[in-house]
């Protein structure tokens, strides 16, 4: 049955049925309430508790309210209404609309209450009554009168509601024990409320015991102290025990008399101060940090270096360079102990191994190991810690990271030091100077830890993508080892002797798959672009998986098989033919390793301007000013040409940003493509940069360079004659491949490339 009443909204006050509640109002508009309710709704007012007074909408009102009856009610002289409500029982409110400009009215409908199995309901109804009498005779303040009223009366709805109302619960617990119909649902987290109210009562109960026995008639100073120090004892804390720890420690260090007394006068003004002070947790967390350094814990180094070069060996393929400079380390370090460690700079593209490496040298001189990466790094102050006055200060990544490892002499991986910011907070590499620095790093002082601590033993080995990028200061401190792309039969050894046996060790495989190295040759050429071997880890991961959960019970896997197990995995390499003037191939060095890439040149009738494309930095575009100079000047077309003519050049792979000096030759080769009308084979690439007097400048990375075009396929590659000498490190199989044509000056480019086909072509 639907039926209307006025809503009265109480604020942190919940009136359940069967309560009687006493209320002064004060506000003239729920006195216009409670005259209109005797009047029209036979003294009955809805009661609704919203848990936001400030709700703007009838929508965030609880559906569900409590009928109460108005017993009585007062006019007072001061103008207040004084009333009595009782509460009658639980309805739901179906809707609520305007009574007046500032009343509020609802719809409600009687609640069905459910019923439950007798037997179930007679437990938990002695359960309550009798968990209500251990509360009421462990809390000798609260009266025990309702003890009478819940044995006159076995209703399980009105014992849940009469408790309720009993209890010194919050306001919101009893705004949830109104909204909840399920009596039984009421009775159960009454008497888990009632339990936690009954420990909790035992625990103050215990405290104020342990300080009734010590108190006396001193200040009530003293008896705050003394409560406060149960308190904690209760929470396990003990400042005596605490101090007797840190002296210990301390002890034990043997550090040097500055040092020590330094932390000797903090452990005792921690003893001097009091408990309440907020700076005691401050002085805690420093002592912990300061004490529990590895100030002369050393981890002992393995300086063999015959099985130290044996250990590098079996986890990673090829790095002579880097595995050398160990092995020297190792071979230095037997005659001298003292040796400072290097400062090793590992530059090279993503996935060939340069921390891998760095873990296995850890790893195989038996020290202790961690990674800090500062890749975006532009605070100082994460490097070298901040002050102790500043909120949740701690130590930097340094210090933090000889904690962990809790030895003197750990391996540091700095990684991506090329990449880190230097702006208005710091500049983070001049910080790394005197983390780095032998002649310096004895005496590093971190702003958190204040005191010196020696970073000479540590072996510090850092890593970048792009030397171009470290800041010269630093890299003018660093042993740089440049790490360049892998061959494709270098990634073929390191697939069948690495990358295949891990995947299988990894999957628990009996049983290895059957593959002709053929096959794994087109795998990697059609299904990995990378300088490393990440990539190709994951595709020859996702190969092993399909096949072992295929239907198909043999492991052989050729050629054919590829495109089944690895689907839209291929990748689209550039391999078109050059069939028209103004294009060719340009080699380049990018931080993920070398590439090829397309120069194209276009000239059309215009504004005489040079338009430049492909995401070039500024000394590429300086290139292309040079190489029209040069042209210009030589004479190899009239320059009438140039006039009223737009110039247009583009690299391709706009994604990659080109910023090197080293694409001159490609351009003014595609410019005099476009110029004279002569197309250039797509096996042929060029690189290096050239003078305005047509001299070819010595370039940078020429073996990732030549790596891209073998992997590109080009069979001819003109570079600096500068760079003769780089030869002796290209790998055997690529100079076999390629015929490396080396020049001083572009005329010789032009005679072999230009030369015979304009005097064919009788252009002049």
């Amino acid at each position: 049955m639907e039926y209307p009443l006025l809503v009265m909204l109480l604020k942190d006050l919940v009136i359940l049925p069967f309560q009687e509640i006493k209320l002064e109002l004060k506000d003239e508009n729920s006195k216009k309430i409670i005259k209109i309710s005797s009047k029209k709704y036979n003294d009955r007012v809805l009661i609704v508790s919203p848990l936001n007074m400030g709700t703007s909408s009838v929508d965030d009102l609880p559906k569900v309210g409590v009928i109460a009856v108005i017993k009585s009610k007062i006019d007072l002289p001061n103008g207040n209404l004084r009333l009595t409500l009782r509460g009658e029982k639980r309805v739901r409110v179906l809707e609520y609309e305007s009574f007046s400009q500032d009343i509020l009215a609802s719809y409600v409908t009687d609640i069905v209450l459910p019923k439950f199995e007798v037997t179930g309901e007679e437990v938990i109804k002695n359960k309550l009554k009798d968990i209500l009498k251990e509360f009421i005779d462990s809390n000798p303040s609260v009266s025990n009168s309702i003890l009478k009223t819940i044995e006159e009366n076995n209703d399980l709805s009105f014992l849940t509601d009469v408790v309720t109302s009993f209890l010194p619960l919050k306001t919101i617990q009893k705004q949830a024990y109104m909204q909840e119909i399920n009596s039984e649902k009421r009775a159960l987290s009454l008497i888990r409320d009632i339990k936690m109210e009954i420990k909790y009562q035992k625990l103050d109960e215990k405290i104020e015991h342990s300080v009734e026995i010590k108190l006396s008639n001193e200040q009530e100073e003293f008896y705050l102290k003394e409560k406060l120090k149960e308190i904690e004892k209760t929470l396990g804390y003990n400042t005596k025990n605490d101090i007797l720890e840190y002296n210990e420690l301390l002890n034990n260090l043997h550090l040097d008399s500055k040092t020590e007394q330094k932390i000797h006068n903090e452990i005792k003004k921690l003893e001097c101060m009091p408990e309440s002070s907020p700076e005691i947790s401050v002085l805690r967390s420093y002592l912990d940090w300061i004490l529990n350094l590895p100030w002369h814990l050393e981890s002992k180094e393995n300086l063999n270096a015959k099985n130290v070069l044996a250990s590098l060996n079996k986890s990673h393929y090829g790095l002579e360079s880097i595995k050398n400079r160990i092995e020297d380390y190792v071979n230095i370090k037997n005659i001298n102990p003292d040796i400072s460690s290097p400062i090793i700079c590992l530059v090279g593209p993503p996935g060939v191994g340069k921390t891998t490496i760095t873990e296995s040298i850890a790893l195989s001189l038996n020290r202790e190991f961690a990674k800090i990466s500062v890749g975006g790094l532009n605070d100082a102050t994460e490097l070298v810690g901040s002050r102790r006055t500043y909120l949740g200060s701690l130590p930097g990544k340094i210090i933090q990271a000889l904690r962990k490892c809790n030895t003197n002499n750990p391996v540091i991986l700095i990684d991506e030091v090329d990449k880190m910011v230097k702006d208005y907070k710091g500049d983070p590499a001049s910080t790394l100077l005197d983390i780095l620095d032998s002649n310096q790093n004895k005496n590093f002082i971190d702003n958190y830890i204040e005191e010196p601590f020696d970073l000479s033993h540590v072996l510090f080995i850092l890593t970048a993508n792009s030397k171009d990028n470290i800041p010269y200061t630093l890299y003018d401190r660093l042993e740089v080892i440049e790490l360049s792309s892998y061959t494709v039969f270098e990634k073929l050894d390191m697939a069948k002797k690495y990358l295949l046996p891990k995947i299988y060790d990894d999957f628990k495989m009996s049983k290895k798959l059957v593959m002709k190295d053929e096959t794994l040759i087109y795998l990697i050429n059609n299904y990995t672009k990378e300088a490393g071997v990440r990539n190709l880890a994951r595709v020859l991961r996702t190969l092993v998986t399909k096949v072992i959960t295929s239907k198909n019970e043999s492991l052989t896997v050729t050629t054919t098989d590829l495109s089944k197990y690895l689907k839209d995995d291929v990748v689209e390499l550039e391999n078109t033919k050059i069939t028209t003037s103004g294009i060719v191939n340009a080699l380049a060095y990018t931080d993920i390793g070398g590439t090829s890439l397309r120069c194209e040149a276009s000239i059309y009738n215009g504004e005489e301007k040079i338009i430049v494309t492909g995401s070039l930095g500024s000394v590429l575009k300086e290139s292309i000013q040079v190489a029209i100079s040069y042209i210009k000047e030589q004479g190899y077309v009239s320059n009438t040409v140039f006039y009223n003519h737009t110039i247009h050049i583009h690299l391709l792979d706009g994604a990659t940003k080109k910023e090197g000096p080293s694409c001159g030759v490609a351009i003014t080769t595609a410019l005099l493509s476009k110029l004279l009308d002569v197309p250039v084979s797509e096996e042929v690439a060029f690189t290096g940069e050239i003078s305005l007097k047509g001299n070819i400048l010595r370039i940078g990375g020429l073996k990732e360079k030549l790596i891209a075009a073998y992997n590109a396929g080009i069979k001819k590659v003109y570079i600096p004659a500068t760079n003769e000498s780089e030869l002796a490190n290209i790998p055997l199989p690529i100079l076999e491949k390629i015929e490396i044509k080396l020049v001083s000056n572009y005329e010789t480019i032009y005679n072999d490339v230009f030369a015979s086909k304009n005097s064919e072509n009788n252009i002049a």
